[in-house]
């Protein structure tokens, strides 16, 4: 559904909410390989993640890393779409149409009204903290390697 960036995104954010504080911060070489993607993509990512410290915040030098701030645990997973430029995704018509609306629908509309709606929902009231916290208990993944 979404871009590898996004992806990884989702993933990065949901380890790093999981396993970082400001007091224990994660490299990247960690992050890459407990969410199964290159190093250079994850730093790229990343970067992206860090603007502004809106989502991840990092510390460089020896005793730096990446990090979540309690705050933005609590953000919805809808932040992490709209950084990495997905919301325009989930709100168009699923077939691409410009013209696709309630007086000119495309073959799919009325079908993908109700999905598109609930998808906006679950990514607007699922917050990051509360994927991490799924995640721990070992049943639920966000890689590739087990």
């Amino acid at each position: 559904m979404f871009s590898k960036s996004t992806e990884y995104a989702l993933r990065a954010v949901i380890y790093i909410a999981q396993k970082s504080s400001e007091e224990k911060k994660l490299g990247i070489e960690t992050i890459a390989k407990a969410i199964d993607s290159p190093r250079p993509f994850t730093a790229k990512i990343l970067q992206s993640l860090t603007k502004d410290n809106k989502i991840v915040s990092s510390v460089s030098g020896p005793k730096g890393g990446f990090y979540m701030v309690e705050k933005a645990k609590k953000l919805p997973v809808w932040a992490v779409l709209d950084v990495m430029g997905e919301i325009e995704i989930i709100e168009k018509c699923v077939l691409g149409l410009n013209q696709c609306s309630e007086a000119k629908p495309c073959p799919m509309h009325s079908q993908y009204k109700s999905i598109k709606q609930q998808l906006i929902v679950l990514f607007q009231t699922k917050t990051i903290q509360q994927l991490a916290e799924d995640t721990a208990g070992g049943g639920i993944f966000i890689n590739n390697l087990n």
